[in-house]
């Protein structure tokens, strides 16, 4: 009886082991990491100016509503809800025709019932230099209408890994005509 009892233990023991190893494992999804092993070593603060071509006009249009909330669209002067898919140059300088940096690609959208202010999520992807195939990653809100609009930069890929910061938007031109603007951004970027 006693030899009964003592396997039975052994069993129970080696189940509650495992299952306490399977556990143990399971749980340890992750680690502390050397910042060094990633090469960060010191952080930078680096400032870029850029103009943003938000073209909705013509053939050739950088910026399509994909999305037109007609329920709001009757009532709401803002567009509300309306969302629009850009791809949108970054040149040196406000002219069309400037030199390319990047470009501006995600969506921003209508979000406010009573002014303009719009939710842009877009990613920032540069082409020049050493920063050619880097992005930086914008979330935030643009109040149009102010002069000077401040969004947060969340993240960055390439040589923005880890990066944060903010953008300053300011509106170059907009034409009443067609809709099209140019907006200069300043970007100040916390990066390694």
């Amino acid at each position: 009886m006693a030899k009964h009892v003592s396997e039975n233990a052994l069993i129970m023991f080696t189940i509650l082991l495992v299952s306490f190893l399977v556990s143990v494992e399971s749980q340890e999804f992750s680690r502390r990491l050397s910042q060094r092993s990633f090469g960060l070593r010191k952080e930078k603060l680096s400032h870029f100016q850029f103009y943003f071509h938000d073209i909705v006009s013509g053939s050739n249009a950088t910026a399509i509503r994909i999305v037109e909330a007609t329920r709001t669209n009757r009532t709401a002067a803002t567009g509300f809800g309306d969302i629009t898919m850009i791809d949108n140059p970054l040149t040196a300088g406000p002219e069309r025709n400037s030199r390319l940096v990047g470009r501006a690609q995600g969506i921003y959208t209508s979000a406010s019932l009573n002014e303009m202010g719009l939710l842009m999520a877009m990613n920032y992807v540069f082409v020049e230099g050493k920063y050619n195939g880097s992005t930086l990653s914008i979330l935030g809100r643009n109040a149009v209408m102010s002069t000077m609009r401040e969004m947060p930069i969340v993240g960055g890929s390439g040589l923005f890994r880890f990066a944060r910061g903010y953008a300053q938007a300011r509106t170059h031109t907009f034409n009443m005509n067609n809709g099209d603007a140019v907006v200069e951004f300043n970007l100040y970027v916390l990066h390694y």
